[in-house]
């Protein structure tokens, strides 16, 4: 009787510590999934390194803060459009005289367009390059409540190139991004684009929201990435935006795209590791060109070598412009 009692009470000890892990797990991925789609930033978020970078950068955070007031001084015109699904999205345009060709970028996960393109954005307009630069959805004065990972904004890439489209700017049209703006660059390759879009410029993307959010949890939170916690975390990804982290894949866009693509990327990436990139251009089924930046942190490879990443994409448009 005595045995059974003990057995009785060692289960039920084990059952709680199951029950109490599982709770933990859930309050994590919870945690995990707001952090990673709301737009206001949790308080805990302090809490959470998910870039996985290094106190130093080399003076690159002042150069780009540098950047980022000195193109948000320069003058342009603001623009809006409707989303699919019925929100407000703005974006910057930036004219240069004698334009030959408009870039369209979009900036990356809980970033600006000054940000993210202060560095580049002055290449291009050197480069007869007009420059319209998005505020992505749940960003700065777009609408929203949620970043979709690429799953939303691919299809507000593909409203915006129409848009562009029907100004008549009389223009080829490359689609820019970097990080989650490349991914959404990337799988809005895979829907029905306008002839006048030429090429992607893709910086340092992820290939999913599943893979980039198992590879930071597993490396950069140093959590145990389980199947419950995937499970979790998808059913969070459902309840917010009605799809899961492998509901679509820069992969699946590359295979089915015939618009060209320069991809980049840095090595030295701790945020989005440089092995997406390489199965991204793998898997790209059009004409493609690959830049890798050695010693390049993450969204950094123009910043260490503007040389190499502005030959490449002058090479890219004197191929693809049809206007040189």
């Amino acid at each position: 009787m005595q045995k059974k009692t003990a057995a009785a009470i060692a289960l039920g000890a084990l059952a709680g510590i199951g029950v109490g892990a599982a709770a933990v797990s859930c309050g994590a991925s919870k945690a995990m999934t707001d952090l990673a789609m709301d737009r206001k930033i949790p308080g805990y978020s302090r809490f959470f390194n998910v870039s996985g970078k290094k106190k130093s950068d080399g003076g690159f955070s002042a150069a780009r803060k540098k950047a980022m007031e000195a193109l948000e001084a320069l003058p342009r015109q603001d623009v809006t459009i409707r989303s699919a699904d019925g929100l407000t999205l703005k974006g910057h345009l930036l004219t240069c005289k004698y334009p030959r060709r408009l870039i369209i970028a979009f900036h990356g996960w809980r970033s600006s367009w000054s940000r993210d393109f202060g560095l580049v954005a002055p290449f291009w307009l050197e480069n007869h390059c007009n420059v319209l630069l998005v505020e992505q959805r749940a960003h700065g004065d777009s609408q929203g409540d949620y970043l979709g990972f690429g799953l939303l904004e691919r299809s507000d890439c593909q409203q915006w190139a129409i848009w562009a489209d029907r100004q008549n700017f009389g223009l080829p049209i490359y689609l820019a991004g970097i990080s989650m703006g490349s991914t959404t660059v990337l799988m809005a390759a895979g829907l029905s684009m306008p002839e006048s879009v030429r090429g992607i410029i893709a910086d340092c993307g992820f290939t999913s929201p599943r893979d980039i959010v198992g590879h930071v949890a597993k490396k950069n939170l140093h959590l145990n990435y389980t199947w419950l916690r995937s499970y979790m975390i998808d059913r969070n990804f459902r309840k917010k935006i009605h799809m899961t982290t492998s509901s679509y894949s820069t992969l699946t866009a590359m295979k089915q795209t015939g618009i060209p693509v320069l991809f980049i990327h840095g090595t030295e990436d701790h945020f989005v590791p440089i092995e997406m990139t390489y199965r991204n251009y793998r898997a790209c089924a059009a004409r493609k060109r690959l830049v890798v930046v050695p010693g390049a942190g993450h969204a950094m490879s123009f910043y260490v070598n503007p040389e190499a990443c502005g030959r490449a994409m002058r090479e890219f448009w004197k191929e693809f412009d049809l206007t040189e």
